[in-house]
Formats: C-alpha cells, structure tokens, sequence
C-alpha cells in the first residue's frame, strides 16, 4: 500500500497570522513539520493557498502544491491537493499532518498507516485521558469506540456518561479518550468525504468527523501515548522554543 503525506498550510490564522513561517531555532516551523514527516513517508507535500509559504518550502528542498484560499477545512485542501498530485504520481493514502504541530512523533505516522491493514476507510489517532481537567475541556474533544478499535461517536462532553457516579469520579469508573486530530484516508474516500454536504451532529458540535460518521464511514482508531504540542498562539511559540 502506497502512502502520501500531505501538509495544509494556510498564512491567514486568526490567533496566529503567518504561524507556519515563524522561526524555530532558525527553521521555519513548516519546515520542521515536513522533516519530521519525512521520517515515516517518503513522499510529503505540503498544501497552501499563499505565495509566502510556497517559497518557503522551495528554499527548503520541499515538495509544494498551490490550493484553492477557499477551503473550510483541512481536509478539503488535502482533497484538492491529492487530486493535483496523483496527476504525477500514484498512491492508495493520503496522510494529513497537522502545519502547526513540529513536534509529530514517527511513532503515531506510523499508527496512522497500520490502521489500514485493519481494513480502514478512515483512520485517526486517540490517547487516554489521565487529567479531570481535560475531561471536561470542550475544547478536547472525546471519542468512545467499540471493541474493533473504531469509533463510535466524538463530542466536546464527557463520553461515556457514567451513571450514579459523581462527575468527579468519573476517571476511575471509566476509561476516556481524548481526539488527537491526525487522519488518514484511502484516496477515494478523501474524495467522497469531502463531497458530503454538513451533518446536523457536525453542526452542533462543529466537529467535521461526526459528517462522516453520519455518513456511515468508518473511522479506525489506534491508541497513542505520544503528547501532541500544537502551535495555535505566540504563547505556545515560546513554550516550543523552550522544547527545542
């Protein structure tokens, strides 16, 4: 099974205007992203809609598609790039790794791919969680799956609710799982998915995997250890800097 990593990298952030082209340790951030990919897929694109970005990775050796600056999600700009690259090449998965994430771990790239000798449509990572606070943190999303490791249903609430057991407790009566935003996708239904019209459970919970759910694809699920560090404001920045 052939696998392509595909990077969306947008200058426009509201939080973070021109995140991908901040430096790190005198590396733009896009750059450490696309090496580190390139530790578990040898071929790695990025995905942008601006000339800033595409130079960027140019002068760095790497591979870059210009998209469509119209595009709602990340997934919809690894759609539109996958079909610009399969013109030239040839693949059966297309990896979305995140732009702002320079921290990825090999390990959970390689997680991703196993899931498709499990027969995935649609894999993502999940990782259990361990704190009260991210429990009930909307901005965390949970996910519960059933005994194949697929999920079931992702929400921004506690799931499962556990009954006649304090909200407080609820760590040590049940085991949850927090959503590690990184996805695969066999190539045609990249495409399908990205086709679907909103789905009233994405809607209400503006989470764009219950689409797919709702759609009745499956999304395969494997269990990660590795703690994720994404770059969303300048305040994260300096904590990364500090990582490096």
């Amino acid at each position: 099974m052939e696998f392509i990593g595909i990077i969306p990298a947008r200058y426009a952030s509201t939080r973070f205007p021109g995140k991908p082209l901040v430096s790190i340790k005198g590396k733009p951030m896009i750059q450490w992203v696309y090496e580190k990919a390139k530790t578990s897929l040898p071929r790695v694109w990025v995905a942008t809609d601006d000339t800033r970005i595409y130079d960027a990775v140019k002068n760095f050796g790497g591979q870059v598609v210009y998209t469509s600056e119209n595009h709602r999600s990340g997934t919809d700009r690894c759609a539109e790039a996958a079909r610009l690259i399969a013109s030239g090449e040839k693949f059966d998965v297309v990896v979305n790794i995140q732009g702002d994430e320079p921290f990825i771990g090999q390990s959970q790239i390689e997680l991703l791919k196993s899931c498709f000798s499990r027969g995935a449509q649609i894999a993502t990572l999940i990782k259990p969680i361990k704190d009260e606070q991210e429990l009930v943190n909307p901005n965390k999303p949970k996910v519960v799956v059933d005994c194949q490791g697929n999920a079931l249903l992702f929400s921004r609430s506690p799931i499962p609710y556990v009954r006649d057991t304090k909200p407080g407790q609820w760590l040590g009566a049940a085991r949850f799982f927090s959503h590690v935003g990184m996805y695969a996708y066999k190539s045609g239904i990249l495409q399908e998915i990205t086709r679907l019209a909103p789905g009233k459970l994405e809607v209400a919970e503006s989470l764009e995997q219950l689409r797919w759910l709702e759609n009745g694809y499956k999304i395969t699920t494997a269990v990660t250890e590795f703690e994720n560090f994404g770059i969303d404001t300048p305040e994260d920045l300096e904590k990364a800097t500090q990582l490096f």
